[in-house]
């Protein structure tokens, strides 16, 4: 590696993240070109379907890139989807070295973008930043390899780890400045999950309420299809998409009236009297549904903690305490059997909205 190559690929991570939200089920990627010592031309992937970074970065480009270096936090692709090769483009524009932050494990690149790249003479260097940049892609990088959506598990709790009270009241648990921060979460997922339970008691919209951003898909694990027509939903599902995930106990009349309101009834395997969710989340991947936050309540956040889905964790603490022994909790469920079986997270960042703290952590094995 030469110097200043760190922050030619940080500049260029940057400029992926300004796609977070935006590119799936692609992923976000950056492009910085330097030639001569000096930065020429910046790209990143701004929207699916949009150009990719290279070709975003080249179109950008005033001067000649012969003989420039390009930084790429992601392999350039070498087929056809919605772009051209980037490959092509590099090698048209002359460009002589290329810095790669992460290879691609889409089995349509995987390598062949740095092979081809090499097999015209052009310098390739792989793996700078790769620690940060598969961090930065977690969401991608599951779902092309696993085909099944990435799981954010979010819960807003009391100090005491109440979510609402005994009967049922949540509003609202933390301050404003952490709901904002819940809504920016929504915009970067492209699905929003919730029970049958929450729906009944909170009537919520489930949508993305900030500019720039599209709402995102809304998902209803829901056995028997008890959701109203009246709901808030159900009435808006014609302009935001809702997918109802469904067994055989759902009645086809029950179902014929949600889909009579706009909502995608999908059925599903069984498991325990409920929806099976691993099968939902394998039929939302073949759905390009790539990432989904869980906004659930107690028992569906235990149902999918249990059965090992859940990918990462926002929890808000609110410095309240609530009390009450049947107040609601945020993981309900059997629960483990000892201390000793408890779930292990490793906390990835503390930070700070309004009075409320956000613990972001992974599961031990992420």
């Amino acid at each position: 590696m030469m110097e200043n190559d760190k922050l030619y690929m940080q500049e260029a991570m940057a400029l992926a993240e300004l796609g977070r939200g935006h590119t799936a089920p692609n992923p976000m990627v950056g492009c910085v070109l330097v030639k001569d010592g000096r930065i020429i031309s910046k790209g990143y992937h701004h929207r699916y379907g949009g150009l990719h970074a290279e070709r975003d970065a080249l179109a950008a480009c005033t001067e000649d890139t012969a003989g420039a270096t390009a930084y790429v936090t992601l392999e350039p692709c070498c087929h056809h989807g919605k772009q051209p090769p980037c490959t092509d483009a590099l090698i048209a524009a002359g460009i002589s070295r290329v810095v790669v932050g992460l290879t691609d494990p889409n089995p349509l690149v995987c390598g062949k973008g740095i092979e081809i790249l090499r097999s015209h003479g052009i310098s390739v260097e792989v793996g700078l930043l790769e620690d940060e940049l598969r961090e930065q892609n977690r969401i991608f990088l599951k779902y092309i390899t696993e085909k099944r959506p990435w799981v954010s598990l979010k819960v807003a709790m009391t100090l005491d780890g109440k979510i609402a009270t005994a009967d049922g009241d949540s509003r609202w648990v933390t301050s404003e400045e952490a709901r904002t921060f819940v809504h920016r979460l929504r915009g970067y997922h492209s699905g929003i999950c919730v029970g049958a339970g929450t729906v009944r008691a909170d009537d919520p919209m489930l949508d993305c309420r900030l500019e720039g951003f599209d709402n995102p898909v809304r998902i209803l694990p829901d056995s028997r299809a008890s959701l109203s027509p009246d709901s808030r939903i159900a009435r808006s599902a014609g302009s935001i998409r809702t997918i109802l995930a469904h067994t055989e106990a759902a009645g086809e009349d029950r179902l014929r009236i949600l889909r009579d309101c706009g909502i995608e009834t999908l059925p599903c395997k069984t498991r325990d009297g409920h929806v099976d969710l691993a099968d939902m989340l394998d039929k939302l991947g073949a759905m390009r549904i790539d990432s989904i936050l869980l906004e659930g309540g107690g028992e569906l956040n235990a149902s999918f903690i249990e059965q090992g889905l859940v990918d990462e964790y926002y929890f808000f603490i609110a410095p309240k305490i609530l009390g009450g022994a049947y107040a609601k909790t945020a993981v309900g469920g059997q629960g483990f059997p000892r201390m000793a079986d408890a779930l292990g997270l490793r906390t990835e960042s503390v930070k700070q909205f309004g009075p409320d703290l956000l613990i972001h952590a992974y599961p031990q094995n992420k």
